[in-house]
């Protein structure tokens, strides 16, 4: 999440804009997302006259193209790589720095049943599409199409002035991005709720008051199309340490836990001593993480509590994170299975890393304190042979790119 997402004003302000009760009621949140990820809404829907815009039906198509081209270069193949090596995965998946990324925690956990994603980035509002006035149909969501460029493309969002973009609008946040990646996953959003946690982790909904150190989030519940309930929340948490501490996030987390962890893209936040509560809390909570080496160091693994299977190439962190290579994760990767797709920073297939880290039963009790160094992994689990696809073309620099 090195850049934020930019989502214009103009479109989060067309997209949300109040309306009367009576008419929001009309519009159910599973026809507004499908509506915001270029997909039919139900026969019955206030919005089925809006797909007729000329707008909306080249957003339609150029969704369709985009996540089609993604689900075949790497989200097939994400769920491929889960299935033969996750073995028995938890029913909640933790993912934090996360931002609005539901596509690829579903990907890499697409049997879940809750999942939490936790980032600075504000929640925002449902937006409201009746009120879109004649002919800006095409513009809003253009912006939206602009907003997921980067995580379309290169499998993370570009995210350094997201935080001020987030919270610039009168009707903002992330809600929109949730909304499209829930819909383009195949899930049918049954209800969104706003909740809050006090700094205990309890939970608050409606009017009732968190108190102070609230942190603001959403709870959505969906399906899959085995028509089975799953919930996903997402929090604006601000994970260093003092307000980790501070606040209900992790304690909320601890709850539902341990679970499985993904981080990927998350700036090597995890390598600074600001952000140790989380590092601790996602070693402390986690019976699998799944991480690139933006994640957390290999030094604060225990190494009898641990065991690692490596996964693509290690060529270190890439410019705009300088001094984070870590020589014995390099070693390590010496051993490293190949990968069929790319994730994180280093985005090309045959650049990237990827690290499942898997706790020893039993052994959960062992200090943090020891590193993991020198620990050998255990063999490695089977791999299905599949033909790699070609590399993906960088894009120009200082252009709006889209795969192709």
């Amino acid at each position: 999440m090195f850049r934020p997402i930019r989502i214009a004003a103009v479109a989060l302000a067309l997209l949300a804009a109040a309306i009367s009760p009576a008419r929001a009621a009309d519009v159910t949140f599973d026809d507004t997302a499908r509506f915001l990820a270029g997909m039919q809404p139900s026969a019955d829907s206030p919005l089925v006259p809006l797909t007729k815009d000329p707008g909306w039906q080249r957003h339609a198509r150029f969704f369709d193209g985009a996540f089609a081209q993604l689900e075949q270069r790497q989200l097939s193949k994400i769920r491929s790589w889960a299935d033969v090596n996750l073995a028995a995965p938890r029913p909640t998946m933790f993912y934090l720095f996360s931002g609005p990324d539901f596509l690829y925690a579903n990907a890499f956990y697409p049997k879940a049943s809750t999942y939490v994603l936790g980032a600075l980035e504000p929640v925002g509002a449902v937006p409201d599409l009746t009120r879109l006035p004649r002919g800006s149909v095409g513009a809003a969501l253009y912006n939206v199409e602009r907003s997921l460029g980067s995580i379309l493309s290169f499998s993370f969002f570009i995210t350094k002035q997201m935080k001020v973009d987030l919270h610039a609008n009168q009707v903002n946040g992330t809600l929109p991005i949730l909304y499209v990646f829930l819909a383009r996953s195949g899930k049918t959003i049954r209800n969104v709720e706003m909740v809050a946690l006090d700094d205990k982790g309890g939970m608050h909904a409606g009017n009732d008051n968190p108190g102070p150190n609230a942190t603001r989030g959403v709870r959505i519940t969906f399906a899959g199309p085995d028509g089975e309930a799953r919930t996903l929340y997402y929090f604006s948490a601000d994970l260093s340490n003092a307000s980790a501490r501070a606040t209900g996030f992790l304690k909320f987390c601890e709850t539902l836990g341990p679970g499985n962890s993904l981080i990927k893209s998350a700036s090597y936040l995890l390598h600074s001593g600001n952000f140790t509560v989380a590092r601790d809390w996602l070693l402390a909570n986690s019976a699998t993480i799944i991480q690139d080496d933006s994640g957390i160091p290999l030094a604060n693994y225990g190494a009898r509590q641990w065991r690692f299977f490596p996964f693509g190439r290690y060529l270190g962190p890439i410019s705009e994170f300088p001094g984070r290579y870590q020589e014995r994760y390099a070693e390590l990767f010496t051993r490293a299975q190949p990968i069929d797709f790319g994730v994180g920073y280093r985005w090309r297939m045959h650049e990237s890393n990827l690290l499942l880290a898997v706790k020893v039963p039993g052994n959960e009790a062992l200090p943090a304190a020891e590193t993991t160094s020198s620990a050998e992994p255990l063999p490695r689990p089977a791999r299905p042979k599949r033909p790699r696809p070609p590399e993906p073309v960088p894009p120009p620099p200082g252009r709006f790119f889209w795969f192709r």
